[in-house]
């Protein structure tokens, strides 16, 4: 009786196994620039993978190209502060090269892993797109995260004061803007963060004699309070993605626009994993939009590499990177996606898009926790309940022969 028991479950696990083939041989598509996203009526469309790795900024140039030919993209939402994503809008508009070097090395003080010529390059393909778009369709780029570098806080918040005349600790900021050479760490009690902290302190004390000397009173508070959170010893990077998202989304009016987020892998997640909530996931649980308004395209790796560390002699000069091609990509022996297996079989091109929340999809079968579920040796307990694989992401990106990309560093020696 045990034996024709193991024999049955053995059995329903190899139908299961061909169910999952079969489905993705008939849902999967190559994803270049002629690819067309099945979703015209999402409202938040998000893409995120393992940071580091080179064709991932094409993966998402791609989607991007397919959402631009459909309902368009109103918001682009990047893993970073409002002040670095209004900087990147500067860019847009001029084409300044010399700023785009410079945000990337802000920007990737977030995630290292993106702080890269790939990351700059698609920036810069981003752009040539925005371009070719009529000025009423122009993308603007919003930044939900917490701040990364003090650096564009400054600048932003000294663009928004009409005149530092009156304003002494302002005067202050530009005197360091000017100069240039401090550390604007907001990791730790940098010179910036110190004399950030006593700007605050001193426009808080009298916010009337100050708001009359303010071109936008609501950007400003909203960087003040930015700027707080950041200085907190704790705080819940989710649950402040979320409430400055639900800010900025009243400071635009971004209330039915389509939005396109880039965000790592779990901040995009539609449902919690275990106990955590990822950003999208509170989006959805507090009725701000339906989840059939929430698209995720999550990105995976075979046969590919990642940049993992810069690193720099006792004087700060860059001397390497260190890349990764195991650990670091989600499909090494000791730790890979479950399921992955089916989508290498069904891999058609090096960036193959699978849709996984089509009707009959055998990833909306509870406890399917394909893609999701990270198998390790030693074994790590998860606990998905019995959410499945298409509660938490639409459809994957399976990206195949992607090298590591490469250091913004390399292109930053004199």
């Amino acid at each position: 009786m045990k034996k024709a028991t193991i024999l049955f479950l053995l059995h329903a696990v190899l139908v299961f196994a061909q169910d999952k083939e079969k489905y993705l041989s008939q849902h999967k598509n190559v994803l270049d620039a002629s690819y067309t996203l099945p979703e015209p009526k999402a409202r938040i469309i998000g893409f995120g993978a393992y940071h580091g790795s080179a064709k991932t900024e094409d993966a998402e140039v791609f989607i991007l190209q397919s959402l631009l030919k459909q309902q368009g993209v109103d918001y682009y939402f990047a893993e970073t502060d409002i002040s670095i994503a209004h900087y990147f809008n500067l860019y847009l508009s001029t084409g300044d090269e010399a700023l785009l070097k410079d945000l990337i090395i802000h920007y990737g003080t977030r995630v290292p892993q993106e702080r890269t010529v790939n990351v700059l390059e698609k920036w810069k393909r981003i752009k040539a797109l925005n371009d070719k778009l009529p000025k009423n369709k122009k993308i603007t780029v919003l930044g939900p995260d917490i701040i990364v570098s003090y650096k564009y806080t400054y600048r932003h918040l000294l663009s928004l004061i009409k005149n530092t005349k009156n304003w002494p600790l302002a005067q202050e900021l530009q005197k360091t803007v000017d100069v240039d050479t401090t550390d604007y760490s907001a990791k730790y009690d940098s010179f910036s963060a110190k004399q950030l902290k006593d700007f605050v302190a001193d426009y808080e004390a009298d916010p009337a004699k100050y708001n009359k000397l303010i071109k936008d009173k609501k950007m400003f508070a909203y960087i003040i309070s930015n700027i707080k959170t950041r200085q907190q010893k704790e705080f819940n990077r989710e649950k402040e993605l979320y409430e400055n998202y639900l800010k900025l989304r009243d400071m635009y009016s971004i209330k039915g626009k389509t939005q396109f987020f880039r965000l790592g892998f779990f901040h995009i997640m539609k449902h919690k994993e275990g106990n955590n909530a990822s950003f999208f996931s509170i989006l959805i649980d507090n009725g701000i939009y339906k989840k059939q308004e929430v698209v995720t395209v999550m990105g995976y790796f075979t046969k590919s590499e990642v940049i993992w560390d810069d690193i720099f002699d006792d004087n700060g000069k860059y001397l390497r990177s260190t890349t990764e091609g195991d650990f670091g990509i989600g499909d090494a022996p000791n730790e890979y996606f479950k399921g992955i297996e089916a989508l290498k079989k069904e891999l058609v091109d090096d960036c193959t898009i699978y849709r996984l929340n089509a009707p009959g999809s055998p990833y909306n079968t509870a406890k399917c926790t394909d893609m999701i579920e990270v198998v390790y040796d030693p074994p790590q307990k998860a606990d998905y309940g019995t959410a499945c694989t298409a509660d938490f992401i639409d459809y994957a990106v399976l990206i195949g022969n992607s090298p590591a990309s490469i250091s913004v560093y390399t292109i930053m020696q004199p």
